[in-house]
């Protein structure tokens, strides 16, 4: 069976962001085929922690996940980061394909914790995590550069 990947359940369409939104990708098409194949494993992290949909825009800040109203969702972005990773053992998957600029997915820009809608450098949670144990994460930003290993396998 060809390799496995992770999915922002957003990118696919599902209304699950914050504002209850879905951010679909142009290369739905590919996507699907994908999950045609049963090459894909769809989560979105925030939900699989327990949050509702929609919910408080969050923004990362240090070590903790705190919405625009001061309310500490660490713990619920933690369980979905858990689970987000358990997911990728059992099905030993070594890739996967996050939301861009997240608390939760980003992988290499996040918003400042200050809720101004400024980027500075980092990981949201979930992205750092699979990382950490050699997952690698691409946002749909890098579509292009996750097609050439998805494609060869």
């Amino acid at each position: 069976m060809s390799e496995k990947i992770l999915v922002s359940a957003c990118l696919l369409g599902h209304p699950v962001r914050y504002d209850g939104k879905s951010v679909p990708l142009k290369e739905i098409d590919w996507l699907q085929q994908l999950q045609q194949q049963n090459r894909l494993v769809i989560v979105c992290p925030e939900q699989a922690g327990g949050l509702p949909t929609p919910r408080d825009p969050a923004e990362r800040q240090q070590d903790k996940i705190i919405t625009v109203n001061g309310q500490d969702v660490t713990q619920e972005f933690d369980q979905g980061a858990q689970l987000a990773l358990k997911l990728c053992l059992q099905h030993d998957i070594k890739i996967a394909l996050l939301k861009a600029k997240s608390p939760s997915c980003g992988n290499q820009q996040i918003y400042n914790g200050q809720f101004n809608n400024t980027l500075i450098a980092g990981q949201g949670m979930t992205a750092e995590l699979l990382t950490k144990h050699d997952i690698k994460v691409y946002s749909e930003l890098e579509i292009e550069l996750l097609k050439q290993p998805i494609n060869r396998t």
